[in-house]
């Protein structure tokens, strides 16, 4: 299991299921249309998120994992819920209960207007713009930096509020690809300045770093460990 000696939980990462906005190709990425219940899974992407659940309750048996120790967060979007809810049911764990948590700061990316309910085609101008310099901001929308912003925040919560689990983040390509890079690169810091989480995190917020994050790209699905 993956873990890392400056957390106190040990992590794993799942892309949400093939959703239907994944099916028409359009990019869902404002909150206010993200949690709209006609962008949730379309029927291959449950299926994803069934597989997902019984390949992670297969990595915590192996592992001696017992459920009680396990937690589930999740983006608030309709297609992070529906399959954080599919794989609850799968590890018989209650979608209500204090085991799973929705948290906001896990929300897909923001591209802004220029892109929203537009072709998935254009995802390929904000990763050329990532690559030249991370903390620019697509127009109206969120850098790189600006998102891990956020999951410095998710995951100084989770740290905080949890330790010594087995917690399973359910979120986007993009805030899932920025958040492997930033914690992959903070578990190489050996600077002694770099002794906590925020620290660690704040070190590693330069160009090079997160201008890399399609490095740890995620197929719809798709379940990791972070080491």
């Amino acid at each position: 299991m993956a873990t890392s000696s400056f957390l106190r939980n040990r992590y794993w990462v799942l892309r949400h299921g093939k959703s239907i906005p994944n099916e028409k190709g359009l990019i869902v990425s404002s909150l206010e249309n993200g949690i709209r219940p006609e962008y949730q899974l379309a029927s291959e992407g449950v299926e994803q998120a069934e597989l997902a659940g019984k390949l992670f309750l297969k990595e915590l048996k192996e592992n001696d994992i017992p459920l009680e120790n396990v937690r589930m967060c999740y983006s608030p979007f309709s297609r992070t819920r529906h399959t954080a809810e599919v794989v609850a049911s799968t590890l018989n764990l209650p979608f209500e209960g204090p085991q799973c948590k929705v948290m906001e700061d896990l929300r897909e990316r923001y591209f802004g207007p220029s892109f929203e309910l537009l072709s998935h085609d254009k995802y390929t101008e904000i990763w050329a713009m990532d690559e030249k310099d991370p903390f620019t901001r697509p127009e109206g929308g969120e850098s790189v930096d600006d998102v891990v912003s956020r999951l410095a925040s998710a995951m100084a919560t989770m740290e905080s509020e949890y330790q010594g689990c087995t917690i399973l983040v359910v979120s986007h390509g993009d805030p899932l690809q920025i958040l492997q890079s930033i914690l992959n690169a903070a578990s190489k810091q050996m600077e002694p300045s770099c002794n906590d989480l925020a620290s660690r995190i704040q070190a590693v917020r330069i160009p090079s770093i997160l201008s890399q994050h399609r490095n740890f790209a995620l197929l719809t699905g798709e379940l990791r460990a972070v080491r």
